[in-house]
Parts: structure tokens; C-alpha cells; sequence
């Protein structure tokens, strides 16, 4: 359709970050967990993973690396825990996905937030020795709105109202922190920084936005950890304002970054062991989350229909880019190669064809446990998107 080779992220053919751990790492991880291996020694195991995984990255032609989230056991919480002032704290029950739950663990306030010395920034350091030309080596990290939400949990309420009275407080902590980590990010070298959110997914949620998830168990703790869903609420008020708080510690925490410092999000309704948390279209929150959150692209889920249409994306703002999660990641089969380009297409009614890429919908491991399927698939997955977006974008 077009030839125009992209140089800056998001790529024709991209991925949201995360893939399967190796055995041997998991084997690792325990053996640590148990107290048979050193911190030291976990770390040359991680590094040898990551490196690997590189090599496999650029080999399978892709323009960005990350490494892998492999030192984390979950996408958003190892974040959350080495920023100051946080904890991590076992509660009584995981985050309820459509099947199953996850592991009983939050991040909770222990004082007064902030973001210097976070460990990321070494893990990153480690990654930007595989940069080359036209390579871009990528960092994700959970976004602003997904670290609030987590301490707005109703496990967490009390810990969070000790130290932070309002939410205008907590707010500009939050913000403050997370500039202060992008800050020492981006003189670490990192020029492609994705925040991950799972609270947009969560608000567009029918069962939350009829006003009443909180009335329903497998909605209690909001799946991805969102938090929102504490007490039954009048929905459309309550989506509205919710989706003006996330939009408000997102924008406040990126306000100042350096113009070459290309921010994206993506925007999940969960992705735990091959399960999700919740179903919806974009249209009630699109009017903020597309037209006013200050980033330059959307990785947006559009796997199956739970994700609704294309219509949302008339929303988004600017010279805004989109890319397409329409590969799953949660499944091996692979898709239809024509089924995916004629989606493509029917996304060009709302947004140009060279402000579109392509992508896997989410991560293949959220989580350590990581997706239900095979490395071999995870790749044919990757080398679906590749093999589409040169045929679509050339």
C-alpha cells in the first residue's frame, strides 16, 4: 500500500514488550525465591536471558528490543515496588480475571512518593548496549494512572488516606515521582518510554460502566489491579471523573519531558496466563483518552470483539499514530494473514494508513507465568506482524 519506512517508534511491524521466559530462567527465579541462589547469580542468569532474547528480537527483524520485562514477575507491580516509599504487601485476594486469579500481591505506601534512583533505570542501561542503527531500544513501565489506581484499591485505602488526606495530593506525588524517573531515564540514554494501562480497558467495561461492578465478584478488584471498582456507583458520572483523574496524573507526569523522548501508551483490559479481565469498546472514554492524553501513540487491543470497532479511533487527536493489536498473544493459532490486512483497511476510515502500524494486542507474559503457548508460536506470532506489515506498509 505505502513504502515509507518508519525510523522513529511506533514501527510498521512493532510488539508491546513482554515475552516468555525461558525455563531455565524460571528455574532461576525459584531457586532465588527458595534462597539457593544470590541475587548476584540471578542477575548473570537475567542477563544471559535478555541477551538471547535480543538476538532473537533482531533477528526476527524487528526495529525495537526491549528485555523482555525478564527481571520482573509482574508488568506493573516491580515497578511500583522500587519506587520510594512503597512496600510490597500481600493481601487477601489476586485480581479476578475471566477464568482464574493471580498471585495476592499489591503495592502499598509505607510514606511520601518519589522516583529517584529507581532500579529500572539500570535494567535499561543493560539493554542500551544492543542498541544499533535502526535499532530502538524500548522501556515499559506501568503508566501513572495504573500506580494510582493501585493505591486507591480498597486493600490499600487506608494506607493510602494515612499519608495522602486527598487525592489532589497523592496526585502531584505521583506525577512529581514519575517525572523524576523520566528525567534520570532519559539521561540513562532511553528515547522510547511505554507506559502500560490497564485502567481505560477496565473504565469501558460494560458491567463497570452500568454502574455496578463493584456489585458483581469477579469484578471486586477491578481485574488488572485498577482499584476503581470499590463501591457501586452511578456509572456515567463516575467513568467520567475516574477517566478525568487518570487523564490528569498521566499528562502531569509527562508535562516537560524532552521532545525527543518518543512517549506511547498501550491501553489493556488484561492479560494474565492467556485470560482477560474485561470486555468493551473505546467510545467511553475515547473523547479523553484519544483526544487529550499527551502522547504520540495508541497501542490499542483490537484481538477479538470484546475490543469493539474501529469507530472510537475518529477520537483521536493531532497527528496522533495508531497501532493495531491485532494479532493475540494470548492463543498460538495464528491469524488469517487477508482477515488481518482487511481489518487494517477498515481501520483507514478513521485514521490515514501511514499513521497506522501493527502489533501483537498485548505482552506474552504480563506476568512471569506468561501466556499459554509455545516460544516457537510467540515467534510465529512476531513473524506474522512482520511478514503483514511489509506486505501493507512495504
Amino acid at each position: 500500500m505505502t513504502s515509507e519506512q518508519k525510523t522513529i517508534p511506533p514501527f510498521r511491524a512493532d510488539v508491546v514488550g513482554s515475552y516468555l521466559r525461558p525455563r531455565y530462567l524460571h528455574d532461576a527465579r525459584a531457586s532465588f525465591a527458595k534462597g539457593d541462589l544470590s541475587a548476584a547469580q540471578l542477575k548473570s542468569v537475567e542477563d544471559k536471558a535478555i541477551t538471547e532474547l535480543v538476538e532473537q528480537q533482531k533477528a526476527a527483524g524487528l526495529q525495537v528490543i526491549t528485555d523482555g520485562e525478564f527481571r520482573r514477575s509482574w508488568w506493573h507491580l516491580d515497578f511500583m515496588w522500587a519506587l520510594n516509599g512503597v512496600e510490597k504487601a500481600d493481601i487477601s485476594k489476586g485480581y479476578v480475571f475471566a477464568d482464574k486469579e493471580t498471585r495476592a500481591e499489591t503495592a502499598r505506601l509505607t510514606g511520601k512518593i518519589s522516583g529517584e534512583n529507581h532500579a529500572f533505570i539500570e535494567h535499561f542501561k543493560f539493554l542500551l548496549q544492543f542498541a544499533a542503527p535502526g535499532i530502538t531500544p524500548r522501556l515499559t513501565v506501568p503508566s501513572p494512572a495504573q500506580f494510582l489506581a493501585e493505591l486507591q484499591r480498597p486493600d490499600n485505602q487506608a494506607a493510602t488516606r494515612a499519608i495522602y488526606p486527598t487525592d489532589d495530593e497523592l496526585i502531584q506525588d505521583v506525577a512529581n515521582a514519575y517525572r523524576t524517573f523520566i528525567r534520570e531515564l532519559y539521561a540513562a540514554g532511553c528515547r522510547n518510554l511505554q507506559l502500560d494501562d490497564c485502567t481505560w480497558g477496565m473504565l469501558v467495561d460494560p458491567k463497570f460502566a452500568g454502574g455496578g461492578a463493584a456489585d458483581t465478584p469477579k469484578s471486586t478488584d477491578g481485574g488488572c489491579g485498577c482499584g476503581h471498582h470499590a463501591a457501586p456507583v452511578k456509572a456515567t458520572s463516575k467513568v467520567e471523573q475516574l477517566a478525568e483523574m487518570y487523564l490528569a496524573v498521566n499528562n502531569a507526569a509527562i508535562e516537560g519531558a524532552p521532545q525527543d523522548l518518543v512517549l506511547t501508551t498501550h491501553v489493556c483490559r488484561g492479560n494474565y496466563h492467556s485470560s482477560w479481565a474485561a470486555s468493551g469498546g473505546y467510545q467511553p472514554v475515547a473523547s479523553v483518552l484519544f483526544a487529550r492524553e499527551n502522547v504520540s501513540a495508541y497501542y490499542l487491543e483490537f484481538d477479538t470483539e470484546r475490543a469493539g470497532d474501529f469507530s472510537p479511533l475518529r477520537e483521536v487527536s493531532g497527528d496522533k499514530q495508531i497501532v493495531l493489536g491485532l494479532i493475540s498473544s494470548k492463543i498460538g493459532e495464528l491469524e488469517d494473514k487477508q482477515a488481518v490486512i482487511q481489518r487494517i483497511k477498515e481501520a483507514t476510515q478513521y485514521i490515514p494508513l501511514e499513521r497506522l502500524c501493527l502489533s501483537t494486542q498485548c505482552g506474552f507474559a504480563s506476568t512471569e507465568e506468561g501466556n499459554i503457548l509455545t516460544e516457537e508460536q510467540q515467534w510465529a506470532k512476531i513473524a506474522l506482524v512482520k511478514t503483514i506489515a511489509d506486505e501493507v506498509w512495504g
